[in-house]
């Protein structure tokens, strides 16, 4: 059995803290100092940064780091490291700072976490960073979706000064550092520590893969699931925290320890593979389970895997001695009705086909309220998970009606909003385009900029609404297929999504146009209007897709109202 050349516990994982008897100070001069609110993925870097998790890294990678991890998966000294670390800001903030100054790292209720001493500032070729960190420029990847659509086109580098960790209010007996997880792990006696990886609810498959690891190692067992950000419509980790603490009831006493990471994933395949072990080596741990498809993203637009199913396993494997973990490759675990038990599924009888349950059906027999099998998974989760996932026509949801200017939207979703009304006992809010613009983002433009800062705050409150349950019907232009996109995965973790496009074409909707928009657009008086000067994105797929031009508004809403229903949303 290997040997790790390097000792988990003799990896500096320190980073420059401000001492105590100065922070005040630091504190009070931070005011005068240009500040930057840290994005959720910013904070997530931020905090293992600080805390070690990601030595050997002090700080946001300078340009030539950065550019060696794309190349070489190396630090410019030659350490190993995978998965470049970055802080985005736009181009408007990085014009107003310069190398050598020192910037205020906040959280987004103002709270000084650190102070970054800038060093190189420079602009990101994305295409180069989506085919060196995730193999493709597919937008279908979750992870370069994120990169193209969400970091900001300006890198700025240098190192930190830690003033405070990022603040947490849940969860806090299972938030270990590195450092913590180290004495943990020193004071019960545990000389091997495997670590397992996971996004999702554990299920019995899990747990006996887990087992296996501890048997063929000797090791104890650190459960580190993910609580940062992980894939778009994954289940919050405040359900799956309490699904992972079900799971620890059946490990021996003593013989396992769940801590929880705060990391933003990138979904990167075999790299990430690579930075999830070298993380956990940071916390400790001596081995590192790699399964199948380890941090893959799904398929991409031509439905093939974005990586192919052990590629994480064969990278790891082969970086293993230099990382310092030793890598415990395992296949995908199916149960044997025959022998009752789990088996490797390369370790099946020819004439018997292991017995599955993907997460599509898992997910449907829990809105049906159907029978699980017990030789699946246990009691606790499947009760947690149940009450997290009702039925669809009790969860909330949101209609999002999208078109062009005078298409029917407003007059739909006002007739729309006092049907459900009536025959429905959910709160219902009606969110239209103009009332938004008038109430909530008075001020905002045109711009495609303030257009998507219009949509995402609509779409925030639709959230909050689905969320508890209520029904949100959101009228609006919304031209840009990216903003709708941003809003669609937003309500998708929470509840229902149903997209409605109001196809009415643009001669029908000129004739209706009662403020006379359409007539100025065209003479020019009105420099932006989509439609006309500025572009609509029809959508790919919606839901449900209605042409206002030749019925009317009763017949239509008749329509809305059967389509919601076959979707399962109100009965």
């Amino acid at each position: 059995m290997m040997k790790s050349d390097i000792n988990p516990l003799s990896v500096d994982l320190s980073t420059p803290k401000i001492s105590p008897d100065y922070i005040h100070l630091y504190k009070f001069a931070a005011h005068d100092l240009s500040s930057l609110t840290l994005t959720q993925r910013q904070l997530c870097d931020l905090e293992l940064i600080l805390n070690g998790g990601f030595a050997p890294l002090h700080g946001f990678m300078n340009k030539l780091d950065y550019e060696n991890v794309l190349d070489h998966m190396r630090l410019h000294d030659g350490r190993f490291w995978p998965m470049p670390i970055t802080l985005d800001v736009n181009q408007q903030f990085a014009e107003q700072i310069k190398s050598g100054q020192e910037l205020a790292l906040r959280d987004a209720e103002g709270l000084l976490l650190a102070i970054l001493q800038v060093g190189d500032i420079w602009e990101v070729d994305k295409i180069r960073e989506a085919e060196a960190v995730y193999g493709t420029k597919d937008d279908a990847h979750p992870g370069v979706a994120y990169l193209y659509q969400q970091v900001k086109k300006v890198y700025i580098g240098g190192h930190l000064l830690s003033v405070s960790l990022p603040h947490h209010y849940d969860f806090n007996h299972l938030r270990y550092t590195p450092v913590e997880t180290q004495k943990l792990f020193q004071q019960r006696g545990w000389d091997k520590i495997v670590a397992f990886q996971t996004r999702n609810p554990m299920h019995r498959a899990h747990q006996e893969l887990t087992l296996r690891a501890m048997e063929q190692t000797g090791a104890r067992l650190l459960l580190h699931p993910v609580v940062g950000m992980t894939k778009p419509g994954d289940i919050e980790y405040y359900l799956r925290v309490r699904c992972y603490e079900h799971i620890m009831k059946t490990y021996a006493p003593h013989s396992a320890c769940l801590s929880l990471l705060p990391l933003a994933m990138r979904m990167a395949g075999p790299r990430e593979a690579l930075w999830h072990a070298l993380i956990r080596r940071n916390y400790g741990c001596t081995h590192f389970i790699v399964g199948r498809d380890h941090a893959g993203p799904g398929k991409d637009r031509a439905a093939k895997d974005f990586y192919s199913p052990y590629a994480a396993q064969e990278l790891s494997l082969k970086h293993q001695a230099e990382m310092g973990i030793q890598i415990i490759p395992f296949q995908e675990m199916g149960y044997s009705l025959r022998q009752a038990r789990y088996l490797p599924v390369n370790e099946f009888p020819q004439d018997e086909i292991p017995a599955t349950i993907s997460g599509t059906e898992l997910r449907e027999r829990i809105r049906k309220n159907a029978d699980i099998p017990e030789w699946f998974s246990y009691p606790g989760v499947i009760e947690e998970l149940r009450k997290a996932h009702p039925p669809k026509y009790q969860q909330g949801f949101t209609v999002f009606l999208t078109g062009l200017p005078s298409s029917g939207k407003s007059t739909l979703a006002n007739a729309l909003s006092l049907k459900l009304r009536e025959m429905t006992n959910r709160h219902v809010t009606l969110l239209d385009g103009d009332v938004i613009r008038t109430h909530l983002s008075q001020g905002l433009g045109f711009s495609q900029e303030d257009r998507e800062i219009n949509i995402t705050r609509v779409g925030f409150v639709a959230k909050e609404v689905t969320r508890h349950g209520g029904i949100a019907i959101c009228a609006l232009v919304s031209p840009f297929a990216n903003a709708r996109h941003k809003v669609r995965q937003m309500i998708s973790e929470v509840g229902g999504f149903i997209e409605v496009y109001v196809s009415t074409p643009l001669s029908i909707c000129e004739a209706r146009d009662r403020k006379g928009l359409y007539k100025k657009a065209r003479e020019g008086v009105v420099k932006q209007f989509t439609g006309i000067s500025d572009p609509y994105e029809i959508p790919d797929s919606p839901e449900i897709k209605i042409d206002t031009a030749s019925v009317g508004p009763e017949e239509v809403i008749e329509s809305l109202i059967k389509q919601i229903k076959l979707l399962g949303y109100i009965q």
